[in-house]
């Protein structure tokens, strides 16, 4: 037993596992600073339930890297259509929670979740099981179809609760895996270009009645029709105008300008950051949506700047274990993970630096929160499992 335990220890893919480890330990410091209030004491105890969830993360990234991934392949249907109910379960009465104006939550025995995060490993596994198989041909339209199918489904579910965010990540997440496998160009070109002109059509239905100046109520009939929430039409026309609500809507973009502008080079120091300890950036949302500016205030670019060279440290080294994959299965898991990594960071990122509008995407294992928490170690440690089971197994098949 000794040496089996040895022997996994010396397999793991240790410079990720190092980044994975060291992002952990950066967010819950800079909760601590979130939350701090100036006079030694901090005002709310995110950290301290951080602490709890990357506990309960660590034990499941050595539990997923222990088991082999293969299994989660190999029921991968199953685990998609337990997601995809769950899902579902934030519309029943007495079981969704209503925050903030959406239902994105549900609980069960006491414990609150968020199901979309369980959505996204799924949706990996069922893209890896769909085009990890060598019976199935990528080059053929109907497995594209059948992968278009597996995504939509539950990103149209995200869209109505309303969680525009996290709705964004399921495409390019999906475009990543599908370009891993082998889809041909010409579909992916098809699909990216598709995906502009609903974009455009977006605009014209939410940004552009307000730009001819049309009533407000006509505004709000056209961001219905295409399923947009009238904060989330706020949200998009400050983006492009940050002086049309500059105390409402704008004010946590622009205060996340100015923290991290502030920040300048070295930053303030920790747990001197003005914008946060004075509550300028609001603390209902600077432990999760923008706790990169209250990093950027603090530390400065050069810390953000080391913040994003742990996430690159991250990122490949889930590309190289892909490239090492024992089979195609692990090379599409890992690529997937790596995708919603990767989407989120540059989704977060963007949006607190004002280059996109506000969506509510946290940044991995550094913002507050359980289910992401719980759900991106799990991600991990199945990525792990693939690296260290290296031996090729051209025999398998779920």
């Amino acid at each position: 037993m000794r040496r089996l335990g040895l022997d996994f220890i010396r397999r793991l893919e240790w410079s990720g596992l190092l980044a994975a480890g060291l992002l952990v330990a950066v967010g819950i410091a800079f909760l601590f600073s979130a939350g701090f209030r100036g006079d030694g004491r901090p005002i709310m105890g995110y950290y301290e339930r951080q602490l709890g969830w990357a506990a309960i993360g660590c034990v499941l990234y050595m539990v997923f890297a222990g088991l082999d991934y293969r299994i989660w392949i190999r029921w991968a249907w199953w685990i998609y259509l337990l997601a995809l109910a769950l899902l579902l379960l934030v519309f029943v009465p007495g079981l969704g929670v209503r925050t903030y104006g959406a239902t994105r939550w549900i609980e069960l025995a006491g414990i609150r979740m968020q199901p979309s995060e369980v959505m996204k490993i799924a949706l990996i596994l069922a893209l890896a099981r769909l085009f990890g198989s060598r019976t199935r041909d990528p080059r053929q339209a109907r497995h594209v179809v059948a992968a278009l199918a597996l995504t939509a489904l539950p990103m149209a579910v995200v869209i109505k609760q309303p969680d525009l965010g996290t709705a964004l990540i399921f495409p390019p997440l999906a475009l990543a895996v599908m370009f891993a496998a082998g889809v041909p160009g010409r579909y992916l070109a098809r699909l990216i270009g598709i995906g502009l002109l609903l974009a455009a059509v977006l605009a014209g239905f939410t940004v552009a009645p307000h730009m001819l100046g049309l009533d407000q109520a006509t505004q709000d009939r056209l961001s219905a029709m295409v399923g947009i929430e009238g904060y989330q039409r706020d949200r998009l026309l400050v983006f492009f105008d940050s002086s049309l609500d500059p105390l409402g809507a704008g004010w946590n973009k622009a205060q996340s300008q100015i923290a991290i502008g502030s920040g300048r080079m070295w930053g303030k120091g920790y747990m001197n950051g003005q914008q946060n300890l004075l509550g300028f950036l609001p603390r209902t949302v600077a432990p999760t949506d923008f706790i990169y500016a209250v990093i950027g205030e603090e530390t400065g670019f050069a810390g953000s700047l080391a913040l994003l060279f742990l996430f690159s440290m991250l990122l490949l080294s889930l590309l190289r274990i892909a490239g090492d994959s024992p089979d195609k299965y692990g090379a599409v898991l890992c690529v997937g993970v790596a995708s919603m990594l990767f989407c989120h960071v540059f989704i977060n990122i963007a949006m607190t630096a004002g280059l996109m509008p506000i969506t509510g995407v946290p940044l991995p294992l550094v913002s507050y929160g359980g289910t992401f928490m719980v759900g991106i170690m799990s991600a991990l440690g199945m990525a792990q499992s693939v690296h260290v089971r290296k031996i090729r197994s051209e025999n398998f098949q779920p």
